[in-house]
């Protein structure tokens, strides 16, 4: 591998590219791509990244247009001792594409990849397989994971997805974590006794029935059970329930499950918890008291954190974990947002109820990278009228998010100024 390319990356910010770069192709092709990846792969490296996701772009796109499959697995794998430079395998099977015709394109289309990368194509029974050395960002390290406190272990979570290898996959990714996992394939209407039992429930957003939904609410009168919808983020439903603890926005990947796991479960102590019945007053108290709204059915107090409009310290360490330059990525927020005021006012008189999701979606993702604090809890507040069908409040909100981001573009602008 060339030393001028290496670079650090975290190999979940590729996956979750190479997913989006798919996404147009998958949608045409009816296509669901699956993420299985073991434990030993660690979660950042040294390499080329962009030459990587070039690679997996190329194979992947002509593996979708030749095959005939409803879901494709990318599987990861490498040595269980990780301890400087390893090979990571990258293999895909039961694409149904003749071997040959595999071999072939394989061999003459991505050369130039694989001598940058000095990657190698294995031959085995995988239909797929590019073995790559990478390099540990971190002697020693193991653990690429580790959840920041007790609260957070020994959950049982209950699974509900349709799709056998989807659910394999998200299996793997808990059991990470040493949680039970127990699976489903359809929701059920009856069972209060059986959910009541569990602390988290994963069901795919196109399965959820009233019934579901109510027996979930139901169970979250007498203890904590985070009911969590897995989506599509471009699928165009709506379903809403108050008793939807947040979503999980596919790809699913490891850091995605450990993210879900820290937000679900950071400030879960059922001593503390004060659930409001009241979206009203949940806004009042987003802007008048150092609090900030979870993604949950209630509001969690988090009286020891007070929110920042620019809090540089967790921005720079979010970029680094992601393998991105926070200078960067708050030229891209200016970039993106800077008279995004203008365009907020417009769709929210216009009542463009999909345009608005999507805007806070992005809004809530770039906030969170550059530890824009209050912005985020804005958005979290928006995402909490929709949640709890309150679409009348809206319209107060362009007033609310222009004052939000002229504060939080002045302090950008002071701090990259200063650099």
């Amino acid at each position: 591998m060339k030393d001028s390319s290496a670079q650090h990356f975290d190999i979940n910010k590729v996956l979750t590219d190479l997913f989006m770069a798919l996404k147009p192709l998958s949608k045409e092709k009816d296509i669901e791509l699956i993420y299985e990846m073991d434990t030993h792969v660690p979660k950042k490296l040294r390499g080329d990244s962009k030459v990587l996701l070039t690679l997996l772009t190329n194979i992947l796109t002509f593996v979708f247009k030749n095959s005939d499959e409803k879901e494709i697995i990318l599987f990861l794998s490498a040595p269980e001792d990780f301890v400087y430079e390893e090979n990571i395998s990258f293999m895909i099977e039961h694409t149904n594409i003749g071997k040959e015709k595999i071999l072939a394109f394989l061999e003459t289309e991505l050369g130039k990849e694989l001598i940058a990368l000095d990657g190698k194509i294995i031959s085995d029974k995988s239909d797929v397989h590019i073995s790559i050395p990478f390099t540990i960002e971190e002697l020693g390290f193991r653990r690429h994971y580790r959840l920041p406190n007790n609260a957070m272990l020994n959950k049982k979570v209950l699974l509900v997805v349709e799709s056998r290898n989807e659910s394999l996959s998200l299996v793997h990714m808990f059991d990470y974590f040493a949680y039970t996992i127990d699976n489903r394939y359809k929701a059920f209407d009856d069972e209060l006794e059986i959910l009541a039992k569990y602390d988290l429930v994963l069901i795919e957003e196109k399965l959820v029935t009233e019934a579901f939904a109510s027996m979930v609410a139901h169970i979250q009168e007498i203890k904590s059970l985070k009911c969590v919808l897995l989506d599509d983020l471009h699928n165009g439903t709506n379903r809403r329930s108050n008793a939807v603890s947040t979503h999980l926005i596919k790809p699913v990947t490891q850091e995605s499950i450990f993210e879900l796991i820290v937000s679900l479960f950071e400030y879960d102590d059922n001593k503390i918890i004060h659930k409001k019945s009241s979206l009203e007053k949940l806004v009042q108290m987003q802007h008048t008291t150092p609090t900030t709204i979870s993604k949950s059915t209630g509001i969690e107090e988090k009286t020891k954190h007070t929110v920042t409009v620019l809090n540089i310290e967790i921005g720079m360490k979010n970029t680094e974990e992601k393998g991105l330059i926070y200078v960067k990525e708050l030229a891209k927020f200016l970039h993106t947002f800077e008279r995004s005021d203008f365009h907020f006012r417009k769709i929210v008189k216009n009542k463009a109820m999909n345009q608005i999701k999507d805007f806070c979606v992005d809004l809530e993702k770039q906030s969170k990278v550059i530890g824009a604090e209050s912005m985020l809890g804005l958005s979290n507040a928006i995402s909490l009228i929709f949640m709890y069908d309150k679409l009348d409040m809206l319209e107060i909100y362009p007033g609310k998010y222009h004052i939000e981001l002229t504060k939080l573009i002045d302090e950008i602008k002071k701090y990259l100024h200063k650099k």
